[in-house]
């Protein structure tokens, strides 16, 4: 340990130097934080050659991260109950009436020419649009019938976590957009906190370091600057949850819930704009997992209205094109009627997201939420490997610490 004289005489001669580590410990801070949050989205793909490489952790936790973000999503703010119960079943049916009709005119002639060709050709024009225009008559009831049963049971169609994960871990980046934007004011508060966080700290290291002379204080303080900056910034997101008095002096909220209604604006534009989309819903609906069973009520809504439609004829019908052949008509019918509703449906698209009303459903639940199911939208893409990125923090500071010793050797020969 150096004497008092000996200490100010050395801070006079190298002034330059002891005026640089606050500053240098106040970049260090700033930069880990940097580093740290875009290790967390980015590589989006793993880049190296296993074990060594990096991809960020959301990405590379995209199935539990996509599920843990679905879990408060589904559970907590809205329900597939709710999305179809706000549809209006005869508006839904009035809004593709005209696509459908168009689509019907060319199945029922398509079909009729598939399954009798002769008997369909030796009709007379008259008849064949008579015939056109009593299935087309029936096409918004099976609709609007269709609607009713689907809302009836929902959850036997529709698959709303299935659909918000598989469409999520396909697409990473709007993965890693959901975390971003949600955080994204907590983002750039990590950031830079860790400027005049890393200044203390580098006030403290000049002093020690002016005292001792000790080569390892450099990088061991460069250690506890990116160390300490990056936890105790991560503290200061999310705790406290609520309002606490320091010291008597100052009044500290998590910054994540003291921004919870601009958060909840955010979280359900994107949502509303990216995720549960009526485009997408329907995308689930028509070919997602539980499609079959929205099939089968197709099929079932598509025989009786043929069935009705033949009438008296029915067995007349049967017997000049063959029981077989009626049958294979039918599901004719019903499978060009699922490949044209795709398109008809994105007619009512404008309609469904009005009515459907997710962005504001969203904002609402989520200010109901308690604070800790609030934690729970952000909070998992912090979880998720924190060792590894504050680890990372103090690994960058102590480096930079050991530069710092080189400086500071050149500049004081």
């Amino acid at each position: 340990m150096s004497s008092p004289a000996e200490i100010l005489a050395d801070v006079t001669r190298n002034w330059p130097v002891y005026v640089s580590m606050p500053f240098i410990a106040a970049a260090i801070g700033y930069l880990t934080k940097l580093v740290a949050i875009e290790m967390m989205f980015k590589p989006i793909e793993f880049v190296g050659r296993k074990p060594f490489g990096w991809q960020g952790v959301v990405p590379r936790r995209a199935a539990r991260m996509a599920g843990i973000a679905t879990d408060t999503m589904t559970n907590q703010l809205i329900t597939p109950a709710e999305i179809f119960g706000r549809l209006d079943p005869r508006r839904v049916a009035k809004e593709i009436e005209q696509p459908l009709v168009a689509a019907i005119d060319d199945i029922t002639r398509e079909v009729a020419a598939a399954t009798q060709p002769d008997l369909w050709e030796a009709l007379p024009d008259r008849i064949k649009d008579l015939i056109v225009a009593r299935v087309r008559r029936q096409a918004p009831q099976l609709v609007e019938k269709v609607m009713q049963q689907v809302q009836t049971d929902i959850d036997s169609v529709f698959d709303l976590k299935g659909m918000v994960v598989t469409n999520l871990v396909r697409d990473k980046a709007l993965l890693n957009k959901i975390f971003r934007e949600a955080g994204h004011q907590e983002f750039r508060f990590i950031a830079r906190v860790g400027a005049p966080f890393g200044f203390a700290i580098g006030v403290i290291q000049t002093v020690a370091w002016a005292v001792f002379r000790e080569p390892l204080l450099l990088p061991a303080f460069g250690l506890i600057t990116g160390w300490a900056t990056d936890w105790l910034a991560l503290r200061m997101v999310f705790r406290p949850m609520y309002p606490r008095k320091f010291f008597g002096l100052f009044t500290w909220q998590g910054l994540f819930f003291k921004r919870r209604a601009e958060v909840a604006r955010d979280y359900g534009d994107l949502i509303a704009k990216e995720i549960i989309t009526p485009r997408r819903v329907v995308e689930a609906v028509l070919n997602g997992p539980l499609s079959d069973r929205l099939f089968a009520l197709v099929q079932r809504e598509v025989h009786r209205i043929i069935d009705s439609q033949v009438g008296l004829a029915r067995p007349l019908l049967v017997v000049a094109v063959g029981g077989r052949r009626y049958q294979r008509m039918k599901a004719l019918v019903t499978l060009r009627v699922m490949e044209r509703l795709p398109e008809a449906m994105a007619h009512v698209e404008d309609y469904a997201t009005d009515a459907m009303d997710i962005r504001n459903t969203l904002m609402t639940k989520m200010q109901q939420l308690s604070a800790k199911q609030f934690e729970r939208l952000l909070r998992p893409a912090f979880e998720q490997d924190e060792w590894i990125l504050i680890a990372t923090g103090a690994v960058l500071g102590f480096a930079v610490g050991e530069l710092q010793i080189l400086i500071v050797e050149f500049l004081t020969r």
